[in-house]
């Protein structure tokens, strides 16, 4: 970690599509339009040349697209084993359903084609990538999620959701008459997973700003770009407006292709996903069942964003730099306080480890505060234009359908509360997170926003955080 002057992130320009795509590691073709289910079968033959193919679905998703791309494949002469249906409706991305379909493909040569949204997109990237084929090619049903261009598939395994390394598909085909039919909920959950970009976007800032890592002007362009227009009409999205839907699923397959780019899934994840991930090594469950991921994320950038309000509204040009190095723990401090923390989870071992990859020692320390106090008056107007303010993101989550307090997944005040601390310590990624807790006052920032006492936490009304 340099502590030269802060980098100014580059200008927001945004990328065409192709150009986007160009930076792509493994995706070689996006169609994305209105009727161009057909376009599969062209597409196919395009990257995998005469090789045979197999549909990957669902009951539900072999209906509303899989039967369509089947009719494509035989139109256009390309060869075809009987569909894999996951029957199973219960089906969710967990080990085990890769392990089925990867028996089930060791058993020939074809070519997956995977009809569906997350679940099945992660289960077949896995599965192709464990049964050494050269890639696959995705029919996107929904947009639920940014998962469908991103290098890796988030799996449950041992009881604790993972992300395994594994290549995106060659190619995807978005058609948006087959998304806006969609069930609106699944929609709702792309949308908030997609406004997570902009609380990562400032994480980014400021972890740049602090020297912790450097903004790649190339992923951050394709993911921020177009960020603004793509949210812009939550209210048609859910409505299923083919104008509102379409910059919608470009914003979340390009932030799969800065994913693509950067090998990592820093321009599309910050703290906010740290919730959401935490939520899942916890096996949350909200009425029998864990909610999606773009709903956990969603509750979980409000309440980031209302964070950096707190955030924002300090005066850290008067930060005292010293103080905050004589309080800094030393890293074995911080271990015995992890396991105090987590004690009785299955995440303990995660937990030290990620936190120790991040420790500072206290003269490294020293420097980022340093960076953080000169830099304030510059850094504080870029975080404040980068986010929406809460009462806009409340508003918008409100109109496209998504759950914007916590009880509406299943998360007390009290839990909510206490997940920024837990969360802080479940990733080594340098966010808000990291710079409340070096300043010294996450607690203080957290009183801002839940009140000091624990009847106020319990508080029924809703989260109404105060802004700067």
């Amino acid at each position: 970690m340099s502590a030269s002057a802060p980098a100014t992130p580059p200008p927001v320009a945004k990328l065409s599509l192709d150009e986007a795509l160009a930076s792509a590691r493994e995706t070689r073709a996006l169609r994305l339009g209105a009727g161009i289910v057909a376009d599969t079968a062209r597409v196919f033959r395009e990257h995998f040349g005469g090789a045979r193919a197999v549909i990957v679905a669902d009951p539900t998703t072999f209906r509303v697209a899989g039967e369509a791309v089947a009719a494509a494949f035989a139109a256009a002469g390309i060869p075809m084993l009987p569909p894999y249906l996951f029957r199973d409706p219960g089906l969710y991305a967990e080990f085990h359903y890769v392990e089925q379909l990867e028996a089930a493909l060791r058993r020939h040569d074809a070519i997956a084609v995977a009809v569906g949204s997350g679940t099945i997109n992660d289960l077949v990237k896995l599965a192709s990538h464990r049964t050494g084929r050269p890639s696959y090619l995705c029919v996107a049903t929904a947009a639920s999620m940014d998962g469908y261009t991103a290098f890796g598939a988030s799996i449950t395994y041992a009881g604790a959701k993972q992300t395994f390394n594994c290549p995106a598909p060659r190619a995807v085909v978005a058609d948006i008459d087959i998304i806006r039919h969609a069930p609106p909920a699944m929609t709702a959950s792309g949308y908030a997973d997609l406004c997570a970009k902009l609380t990562a976007g400032a994480d980014w800032i400021l972890a740049d700003a602090l020297g912790a890592e450097p903004i790649d002007p190339r992923a951050w362009a394709i993911v921020q770009g177009g960020l603004r227009d793509a949210l812009a009409d939550p209210a048609g999205a859910r409505a299923g407006s083919s104008a509102a839907l379409t910059p919608l699923v470009e914003g979340l397959m390009l932030g799969g292709f800065a994913m693509q780019w950067s090998k990592t899934s820093r321009p599309a994840s910050g703290a906010e996903h740290q919730f959401s991930h935490l939520w899942d090594m916890e096996h949350h469950v909200h009425d029998g069942e864990a909610p999606s991921h773009g709903f956990k994320v969603g509750i979980a950038t409000l309440a980031v964003t209302r964070l950096y309000e707190q955030l924002l509204a300090q005066d850290l040009t008067a930060l005292d730099v010293g103080a905050c190095v004589a309080a800094w723990p030393d890293a074995d401090a911080v271990e015995s306080g992890i396991r105090r923390r987590f004690a009785g989870t299955d995440f303990v071992e995660t937990a030290v480890t990620e936190t120790r990859a991040k420790h500072v020692d206290p003269e490294i320390l020293r420097a980022q505060l340093q960076r953080l106090r000169d830099s304030w008056n510059e850094l504080r107007p870029r975080l404040r234009a980068q986010l929406l303010p809460s009462a806009d993101l409340q508003q918008r989550l409100s109109l496209v359908g998504a759950p914007t307090e916590p009880e509406q997944i299943g998360i007390t005040r009290e839990r909510l509360r206490d997940s920024f601390h837990r969360a802080y310590h479940i990733r080594r990624r340098f966010t808000v997170l990291d710079a409340a807790v070096r300043i010294g006052r996450l607690d203080t920032l957290l009183d801002g926003l839940f009140g000091s006492t624990s009847s106020r936490v319990h508080a029924a009304s809703p989260l109404r955080f105060p802004t700067p």
